[in-house]
């Protein structure tokens, strides 16, 4: 985007949105690299791949996302050798600009692929080469600039092979003015799906604001798990000034062990926590409301919930957490102390109880193992 003032300076947004991506992709990594390495390639690589890769640096001298994706690849040496990066932008001063940033990393000569800079235009015909090459575990990063080039035909060309993850930037606010202009219903329909973007369109006609945003994420993240992104995780950006939603992240994978890690991480990126439940949003204004944010109550119902669920069954802590967590804003420890709670209240039975199990900082824990039996539903 020539002339555009994204890169100016970094918000706080862009931030957090880049913390996540590159805490995410340390760990990825981390969990990837020993199964990697025991495959039968000689050779074994990882990559990370930003088809909309911007400027390397903030013009007030921030670091994009790629720059610090690199640093923590060279700061450990199993990535440097195994790290396949590729950015691409279609701006061509971005390029240059990245291409510099790039080449004044510390250390970037001791990454063993030097990082591949592209100038393409997003369109069917990346969307083609990934579809037909099996790709290395790979992490992808699509941040668009409104939403032309991200389609889930390209996420899913991805996010099809083994150890692949996609972290990709949903614009809400043009998204939601996009279904409703024919002018761009192309890109709607490539987004969505044509049946599944027509039936969002007449779905939004009656709904409040707050209904149209939830309609339209569910949407979008049915529409990823269809095509195999079992486990889908969004976050939600609130406007710096306006307490309106601006944008979402949102995490696709086809394994829950990526599901779980970067719940962790989104978890702490959360500016809220009602009784410890994170709400997997950055919202600048809620610091200026923690009472009213406090007036929810996300673990008793949690409580509730794991009586429901589990009713007359016995099971062990990580059993429980498995079997409920995914789709819900609860973490492990959430469940943790929802469940010592219910054994306080003697609403549940804990084996071995809490008198036999230790105590960290004055507290009772409940570790995975402890063997949980649930009243049957009266």
């Amino acid at each position: 985007m020539t002339g555009n003032s994204f890169f100016d300076e970094q918000k706080e947004q862009s931030l957090i949105k880049a913390r996540i991506v590159e805490k995410y992709f340390w760990v990825w990594a981390k969990v990837i690299i020993p199964t990697a390495k025991k495959s039968s390639v000689s050779e074994p690589k990882i990559a990370y791949i930003d088809l909309f890769a911007g400027a390397g640096r903030y013009k007030d001298g921030s670091k994009s996302t790629p720059v610090k994706v690199l640093e923590t690849a060279i700061s450990d040496p199993d990535m440097r050798n195994m790290l396949v990066s590729i950015f691409n932008d279609v701006d061509a001063d971005n390029v240059d600009s990245l291409q510099q940033a790039i080449d004044l990393i510390p250390g970037i000569e001791s990454l063993r692929y030097r990082p591949q800079i592209l100038n393409h235009e997003v369109g069917d015909n990346i969307v083609k080469t990934f579809k037909e090459r099996r790709l290395v575990p790979t992490l992808f990063f699509v941040d668009p600039f409104g939403y032309k080039g991200l389609s889930l035909q390209l996420i899913n060309s991805v996010v099809k092979d083994w150890g692949c993850d996609c972290i990709f930037f949903f614009n809400y606010n043009r998204i939601n003015m996009g279904l409703s202009n024919v002018a761009v219903q192309d890109h709607m329909n490539a987004l969505f799906g044509q049946s599944r973007a027509d039936q969002v369109r007449e779905q939004l006609k009656p709904l409040a604001p707050q209904e149209r945003e939830l309609t339209v994420v569910e949407a979008i993240c049915e529409a990823l798990k269809e095509m195999g992104g079992e486990y889908v995780l969004p976050f939600r950006f609130k406007h710096e000034i306006e307490n309106r939603t601006s944008h979402h992240l949102i995490f696709v994978s086809k394994h829950v062990k990526g599901y779980e890690i970067m719940k962790d991480i989104m978890a702490k990126e959360s500016t809220d926590q009602a009784q410890g439940v994170p709400s997997f949003e950055y919202n600048p204004a809620t610091a200026q409301q923690p009472l009213l944010f406090e007036l929810t109550r996300p673990l008793d119902e949690l409580e509730s919930m794991l009586l429901d669920r589990f009713a007359g069954r016995a099971m062990t802590m990580k059993e429980i957490y498995d079997q409920h967590h995914v789709g819900k804003p609860y973490i492990g420890k959430n469940y943790k102390v929802a469940l010592s709670k219910l054994e306080a209240q003697g609403k549940i039975v804990a084996e071995p109880p809490a008198s036999k199990r230790r105590k960290m900082k004055g507290e009772t824990t409940f570790a995975d193992s402890v063997k949980v039996k649930f009243p049957s539903m009266q």
